[in-house]
This record gives structure tokens, C-alpha cells and sequence, in this order.
């Protein structure tokens, strides 16, 4: 029969080797949970990209839309002034 000091070792190595086990597993499990927080951060940066961008885009589409309407009114204005000059051109031609 073993002696006491002998079944004692046994018993601290047998929980050396469960606590070593599950030492793995929680860390298994420690990488997963890391994994998955890094895909979330990485998803959440990549939304708040997203977002940034649309919100620049929508500023050039803004900024584009202002210029076509400034480029429309100056147009007019130009068509407007050519118009009045040959008006004005025609009335002193028939003089």
C-alpha cells in the first residue's frame, strides 16, 4: 500500500494536470473572445469610415450643386447681357 506523502503527490499531481488542462482551455477560450473584439473593432472602424466618407462625399455633391447653380446664374446673366448689347447694337445699326 502507498504511504499518506506518496497518495498525496499523486492526488497534487493529478490537480496540477486538470489545473494545467483547463489553463489551456481558458486560454483557447481568451483567444476566441480577443478574435471576436478584434473583428468587432475592426467592423466598427470600418463603419465609421464608411460614414466619414458618405459624409465627404455629400459635402463635394453639396459643393457641386452650389457651383452648378452659381454656373447656371452666371449663364443667364451672360445670356441676358449678350442679349441687351445686341438689342442695342441693332438700334444704333438702324440709325
Amino acid at each position: 500500500m502507498a504511504s499518506r506523502a506518496e497518495r498525496f503527490k499523486k492526488v497534487a499531481i493529478k490537480a496540477a494536470k486538470a489545473a494545467r488542462k483547463w489553463a489551456e482551455t481558458a486560454g483557447r477560450e481568451a483567444d476566441k473572445l480577443l478574435a471576436e473584439a478584434q473583428k468587432r473593432a475592426e467592423t466598427e472602424q470600418r463603419r465609421m469610415r464608411m460614414k466619414a466618407a458618405l459624409r465627404r462625399t455629400g459635402k463635394v455633391l453639396k459643393a457641386v450643386g452650389r457651383a452648378a447653380i452659381v454656373a447656371g446664374v452666371a449663364a443667364g446673366i451672360a445670356s441676358a447681357r449678350a442679349e441687351n448689347r445686341a438689342r442695342k447694337l441693332g438700334k444704333k445699326a438702324k440709325r
